[in-house]
């Protein structure tokens, strides 16, 4: 029996599934679903806090970068009261009204988050481009506009996208999923096949494709640029200062664009749902990790307060 579901009444719910035919290993796989959301959030926090009192890192490239980690912080804690209350509590129920909530947050951080890194990617171009000027063209001013149209693009996007969605009758409260992602609530919907194709282009357009199409061109000057260097030191020091964001950006819009392109691709979703784990929580946890290591400034700054703490430390005893 098909049973019409309004997402406009308060008292209705949704159920979550999470790992169908796993339940009695809950126990064990919340063990690294624990250890993720941990580094996630000391990891992005320690970024943070080194990049807030650190003055060598007070430049927009960084500042871009405090605002990935914000909103790394933000995808992480969105998820983790569902996924972990599955895993230690068997709590699936959760009303429609906290089900649209999560939906709204986690598509507005996805949205900043692909800005962001366009954002980043703007500002690489013209460091590497356009060095001598960096400073006139990247001033405060530019870094405000870009920053707030960033947060108002994702939140703009992302209230379209849930009200749009909200709007709609559903045919079962049983969503596909371990929190609610756009796709597995967009997939009970009593509409159309096209309305829901539709809707999931318009989606993926603007989340995804649109972003990756203007960070494909930034980087294809930057790399005609660096390609134009004579000295290999040169041509491998300008592509050092990319490397960090350009591994962040294959791996965030890699799983982006597998999550809304393939929306139901694997047995059962479980790939789908192992794509949106990899860009919710997976991503977010190896981004300070990638940048800890992979850039030079970010990597002298964290040695410098590492020596903080020692000294302090040692100052104790």
């Amino acid at each position: 029996m098909t049973i019409l579901l309004n997402s406009s009444l308060q008292r209705a719910t949704f159920f979550l599934t999470g790992f169908q035919g796993l339940e009695g290993l809950h126990g064990w796989i919340s063990i690294p679903f624990c250890f993720i959301y941990l580094t996630v959030i000391l990891g992005n926090l320690t970024i943070l806090h080194v990049i807030c009192t650190d003055a060598t890192l007070h430049g927009p490239m960084y500042y871009f970068l405090g605002m990935l980690a914000v909103t790394d912080l933000g995808l992480c804690l969105s998820t983790l009261p569902t996924v972990l209350g599955i895993f230690w509590f068997d709590t699936r129920e959760i009303g429609i009204p906290a089900c649209f909530t999560q939906l709204f947050f986690i598509h507005t951080l996805s949205s900043v988050k692909s800005s962001v890194l366009l954002s980043m990617s703007i500002d690489r171009s013209v460091a590497v481009c356009n060095p001598l000027r960096y400073s006139v063209i990247m001033n405060w001013r530019v870094c405000a506009i870009l920053a707030s149209s960033v947060c108002a693009t994702g939140f703009s996007l992302s209230l379209v996208q849930t009200v749009a969605i909200f709007r709609l009758l559903f045919c079962t409260p049983l969503i596909e999923h371990f929190f609610c992602d756009v796709q597995p609530v967009l997939d009970l919907a009593w509409a159309t096949p096209m309305i829901n194709d539709i809707l999931t282009l318009i989606m993926s357009l603007l989340a995804i494709t649109a972003p990756a199409i203007f960070l494909f061109i930034s980087y294809v000057l930057i790399i005609s640029t660096i390609l134009k260097i004579t000295s290999a030191e040169g041509r491998a020091k300008s592509f050092n200062t990319c490397a960090s964001h350009l591994t962040a950006v294959i791996l965030f819009f890699g799983s982006g664009i597998f999550v809304y392109m393939y929306p139901n691709a694997g047995d059962s979703l479980s790939q789908n749902k192992l794509a949106s784990v990899l860009y919710t929580i997976t991503i977010p946890m190896l981004n300070p990790v990638i940048y800890s290591l992979r850039n030079k400034e970010i990597k002298d700054a964290l040695n410098r307060w590492k020596k903080r703490i020692f000294s302090w430390c040692y100052g104790m005893k």
